[in-house]
């Protein structure tokens, strides 16, 4: 019974985008570890922005300090 927390900054992905994860990750774990998607359990947390932090500081001064929005794609 796998259980997947993902966690994200709450900047407005969409439902489509989270339900996408949630497909995936799903998929994923039946395909290499055939686990059945029944009891497959995924949890998408947004967290607020000022409460996550990376590289010692906030996100928005580490994106600032960066000069960029210090999102990967």
């Amino acid at each position: 019974m796998p259980y997947v927390n993902i966690k994200i900054t709450r900047e407005g992905a969409t439902g489509e985008q989270k339900a996408r994860l949630i497909a995936g990750v799903t998929d994923l774990l039946v395909e290499v570890l055939d686990k059945s998607p029944a009891t497959t359990f995924v949890v998408i947390d947004e967290v607020a922005l000022e409460d996550w932090g990376v590289g010692g500081l906030p996100v928005d001064a580490y994106r600032r300090r960066s000069g960029g929005d210090g999102q990967e794609r």
